[in-house]
C-alpha cells in the first residue's frame, strides 16, 4: 500500500504540479483551503502520511491550518511541509515554532520535492516505530517492577507473622479511601494541591505493598514478642522506616528511577509512622510535610492493625478503631483524610471481614 500526501493550495495549478511530481511514488488528494483540510482530517477521519500545506490562502492560512493539526492528538504526528512562495524568515520561524517539518519554495524543484518529502516521511515512520518500541519496553519494565514488588511482599509476609493478609487488605483499602478522594467533587480542591493524577493514585496503591519491608531487618524477638515491647525494643522497632527506605533505595539503584511508584514505595516505607502533629518517626514531620502517599496509608495501616489479632494483643471492633481514628484527627491523622476515610468505613468493615486473618 502507497503512502498518501494530502495537497493543500487554493491555487489549482500548483496543486497539480505537485500531484504530477509525486503522483508516480503517492497517492495523492487535495484540497483548496483550510476548511476543506480541517474537513479532510477531522470529519472524514482520512489519515494522510504527510501534508503540503500552502500558507498564504483566503480565509483560514496556513498558520491556522498547522495550529488545527498540531493541537490534535489523532494528527499531531503527521508531518506538515509548508509551501510557500514567501522566502522571509520571520514566516520561516514561525511556521516551525507552530510544528511544521520543513518548507518547500513554490518555485518546485523536482528533485527536492521527492527528496524533502520522502526523508520526512522515513522520519516520521521512524520515530513512531520507536516510540512504539519505547512503549514496548516500558510495559516489559514494569511487569519487571511488578514482579518484583510481589515477591518483596510475599517475603515480608514469610518473615512478619502479622502480615497474614495485611498487605493485600492495606492495598485494597488503599484503593477504596483514594477511589472516594478521587471522585468526589468536594475534595476537587484538595486532589489539585496534592497533585494527584490518576496515574499517581495507581502508582501509590501498587506501593502499599511495600510499607513493612523493613520489618525484615527486625529481630525475631522482637517483632513476635507477644504482650507490649519495653522502650528499648521499641526504638529498634522504629527503626524498620528507615530500614524499609534503604532497601528501596537499592532498589531503585539496582532498577533506575524509571517506574515512578518506586519513590512511593520509598516515601510509604519511610514515613508511613510519622504524624500530622510531628511527634512521629522516623524523621518528625507534620502536616503537608508529610507524602501524601505516608499520610493515606498511614491511616489504613493503623485501622487494618486495630481490627485484627496482633500476638501482642486481640482485635478491637470496628466500631472501637472508627472512634480512636476520629479522636486521631489532626493529631496523628490528616484531617482530610480521616473525613475520606469516615465516608468509606462501613466499605472497610465490608472488605476486612472477608479478608481476615
Amino acid at each position: 500500500m502507497r503512502d498518501l500526501v494530502l495537497i493543500v493550495d487554493d491555487v489549482d495549478i500548483n496543486r497539480m504540479l505537485l500531484a504530477n511530481i509525486l503522483e508516480d511514488e503517492y497517492d495523492i488528494i487535495e484540497a483548496a483551503d483550510g476548511p476543506e483540510t480541517l474537513d479532510i482530517l477531522f470529519n472524514q477521519k482520512i489519515r494522510p502520511t504527510a501534508i503540503l500545506l500552502d500558507i498564504i490562502m483566503p480565509g483560514m492560512d496556513g498558520f491556522e491550518v498547522i495550529q488545527e493539526i498540531k493541537n490534535n492528538p489523532e494528527t499531531e504526528k503527521i508531518p506538515v511541509l509548508f509551501i510557500t512562495a514567501a522566502a522571509d524568515g520571520e514566516s520561516e520561524s514561525r511556521g516551525l515554532k507552530y510544528g511544521a517539518a520543513d518548507y518547500i519554495s513554490k518555485e518546485f524543484n523536482v528533485d527536492v520535492v521527492r527528496t524533502r518529502l520522502r526523508n520526512h516521511i522515513s522520519l516520521a515512520r521512524y520515530q513512531n516505530e520507536l516510540e512504539s518500541l519505547v512503549e514496548i519496553k516500558t510495559a516489559e519494565l514494569t511487569r519487571t517492577y511488578d514482579q518484583m514488588l510481589e515477591a518483596f511482599a510475599t517475603l515480608v509476609e514469610y518473615r512478619s507473622l502479622e502480615s497474614g493478609t495485611h498487605i493485600k487488605r492495606t492495598s485494597m483499602l488503599s484503593e477504596l479511601m483514594i477511589n472516594k478522594l478521587m471522585t468526589d467533587p468536594k475534595y476537587k480542591t484538595y486532589v489539585a494541591e496534592q497533585k494527584i493524577t490518576p496515574a499517581k493514585a495507581h502508582s501509590i496503591v501498587r506501593a502499599t505493598s511495600l510499607h513493612d519491608i523493613g520489618k525484615i531487618g527486625i529481630s525475631d524477638t522482637i517483632l513476635l514478642k507477644p504482650g507490649r515491647l519495653t522502650e528499648e525494643e521499641f526504638e529498634e522497632m522504629k527503626k524498620h522506616t528507615v530500614k524499609g527506605g534503604e532497601i528501596i533505595d537499592s532498589i531503585m539503584e539496582m532498577f533506575g528511577d524509571n517506574a515512578e511508584y518506586l519513590s512511593y514505595c520509598r516515601e510509604i516505607a519511610y514515613y508511613h509512622h510519622e504524624r500530622w502533629d510531628g511527634l512521629g518517626y522516623p524523621s518528625r514531620l507534620a502536616a503537608y510535610d508529610i507524602p501524601f502517599s505516608a499520610r493515606l496509608l498511614s491511616i489504613v495501616d493503623v485501622y487494618d492493625a486495630l481490627v485484627n489479632q496482633r500476638c501482642y494483643k486481640p482485635p478491637f471492633s470496628h466500631g472501637e478503631a472508627m472512634d480512636i481514628i476520629t479522636e486521631s484527627r489532626g493529631k496523628q491523622f490528616d484531617p482530610v483524610l480521616v473525613d475520606v476515610f469516615l465516608e468509606v468505613a462501613d466499605k472497610f468493615e465490608k472488605l476486612e471481614d472477608s479478608l481476615k486473618d
